[in-house]
């Protein structure tokens, strides 16, 4: 697939997310890498770098926007199919949005988003 292609499925995920959800993503930036960094799994799909809400304070001000990681390469790996891509591309990026939030890998597990 080509990266313009899986950056297409990026965006349509991003639009996917609920408006009631949408509005409270502050100071986030989604970046398409091709494979996850050194010291991370190879298989990683996504990954969140920031502080979550649930954790912020009256301190934390004029910081770098936080950053959700999608990783091409994993994916592409991972699925059989254009059509799987796009519920695995989906999947994770409600993941990594969803520790933005402070919910964490277990309750992610549970509502099926691990």
């Amino acid at each position: 697939m080509e990266p313009e292609r899986f950056d297409e499925l990026v965006d349509q995920a991003l639009d996917g997310v609920p408006d009631e959800l949408a509005q409270h993503v502050r100071n986030v930036v989604v970046l398409v890498e091709d494979e996850p960094p050194e010291g991370e799994p190879d298989d990683l799909l996504g990954l969140y770098d920031g502080v979550a809400l649930t954790e912020r304070d009256s301190t934390l001000t004029m910081t770098l926007p936080d950053r959700i990681f999608i990783f091409r390469g994993p994916l592409l790996d991972f699925c059989d199919t254009e059509a799987q891509l796009v519920e695995e591309v989906r999947i994770t990026v409600v993941h990594e949005i969803a520790h933005h939030f402070g919910i964490d890998d277990a309750r992610l597990h549970e509502l099926g988003y691990a």
